[in-house]
């Protein structure tokens, strides 16, 4: 065995075959990091007859006058394969200390857990801890079990099963299936963007990713090369909606002047639990006219509709990724993104598609902080995948050493030039 360098088509091949692959890595991925100011390569460990047994994307990060790799959710190859996983180790580390790379780091698609959504069982992977300890023993190591948010790629991501969208509807959360159907009665429709709509889809997102509007841009163009990436906006109809807030009026109004009748026709008798439904009632029908103000307003600002939500979505194999999503929190209150998400669910399993991976969240058992966001993303009947984590390799120890002992000079510089 050997290693190689490979071209784009031999790295595509190889990835596209392989059972168990990222959509961070392709050589889509590649080059929209390429314009983030990233190199990239690809490596592959060859047999004899030139057949590719493992391969990473690896990209470059300039730090300094130091250079750092890492391989997002990398290796791809049989890790349970301890005498290749050896090999490629050894060979990469030879390889990225000739280009002067002093460590690489890697996030590799290795399974611990699986909390279950229905059951609430978490269910451990037997041949986890085997490959975790291989991994040290070769000279990884291991940057912990983080909770939140700091690994290089999400070290948890809530994946729906995609089936029938009959079982899916009735798998999801029993709120979340009440704000679908309000909001898809509320006039919320789905419609594909283009590239023409990527502005506004920065607008929407800009203040939840760190990514200028040419990152939206790229990864749109290059993945679309292939047909792998869809835009997807949710819009409310507001002519669809003052009809639906004036029905719900109106059909409040019949149930209260009921109750009243009630009432009145007991003159004298009513019970507390009658006075305490005409209480509800009553309420119910002022929400109801205030909502029908807000319809009003809404239409006569915008009458060609307003745009509520949106999603990123990359296709890769059978998964579909949401890579990036937002809403105007304005309008937050009208549900659009859970309609929206639901349709795209609806969607892929149509399209043959197996899992919708809604991405990143924290750890379900200390997630307070992030309590909504992790909510919102595992009741739509999502399963929790929790991954090993990031894995660090010093290539060059020489170079790392040196670039950890200029960390301090290099932290006093960045908090002088930022008293400036």
């Amino acid at each position: 065995m050997k290693l190689k360098e490979l071209t784009n088509q031999e790295f595509q091949l190889f990835t596209d075959q392989f059972p168990l692959s990222s959509v961070f890595e392709t050589p889509e991925y590649a080059m929209v990091m390429n314009k983030q100011n990233y190199d990239s390569f690809y490596l592959g460990m060859v047999d004899d007859n030139g057949n590719i047994l493992a391969a990473s994307l690896i990209l470059v990060e300039l730090l300094g006058k130091f250079q750092y790799a890492y391989a997002p959710r990398g290796y791809i190859m049989n890790f349970q394969d301890h005498q290749l996983l050896k090999e490629f180790t050894e060979q990469i580390k030879k390889f990225l200390k000739k280009k002067n790379i002093m460590a690489i780091k890697i996030s590799p698609i290795l399974p611990r857990t699986i909390l279950k959504f229905d059951s609430k069982q978490k269910i451990e992977i037997t041949s986890y801890q085997d490959t975790f300890n291989y991994l040290k023993k070769l000279g990884y190591y291991h940057l912990g079990y983080n909770r939140f948010f700091e690994a290089f790629k999400p070290r948890f991501e809530a994946i729906i099963e995609l089936t029938n969208p009959s079982t899916m509807f009735k798998r999801i959360k029993k709120e979340y299936r009440t704000k679908i159907r309000t909001a898809d009665a509320s006039g919320i429709r789905i419609y594909r963007g283009t590239s023409e709509n990527l502005s506004y889809f920065y607008e929407m997102t800009k203040n939840k990713y760190p990514r200028n509007l040419r990152y939206f841009q790229d990864v749109y163009e290059l993945y679309q090369k292939r047909n792998m990436v869809d835009l997807y906006f949710a819009l409310l109809d507001t002519k669809r909606f003052l009809i639906s807030t004036q029905q719900k009026l109106q059909k409040q109004t019949l149930i209260t002047n009921q109750v009243t009748e009630i009432i009145f026709n007991n003159h004298g008798k009513a019970n507390n639990k009658l006075i305490t439904k005409k209480i509800t009632e009553d309420n119910k029908l002022a929400d109801c006219k205030n909502k029908l103000i807000y319809a009003t307003s809404l239409l006569n600002r915008n009458p060609d509709g307003v745009i509520l939500a949106c999603a990123m979505v990359v296709k890769y194999k059978q998964e579909a990724y949401l890579l990036m999503d937002g809403h105007e929190s304005a309008y937050k209150s009208l549900n659009a993104k859970h309609l929206l998400i639901w349709k795209l669910m609806e969607k892929y399993s149509h399209e043959g598609i197996l899992r919708f991976n809604l991405g990143g969240v924290a750890d379900p058992e200390n997630a307070e902080e992030y309590k909504g966001l992790n909510n919102f993303r595992m009741n739509f009947g999502a399963d929790v995948t929790e991954y090993m984590g990031d894995l660090e390799l010093i290539t060059s120890k020489p170079l790392y050493m040196m670039y950890r002992n200029m960390s301090p000079f290099r932290n006093k510089k960045k908090k002088t030039e930022n008293k400036k």
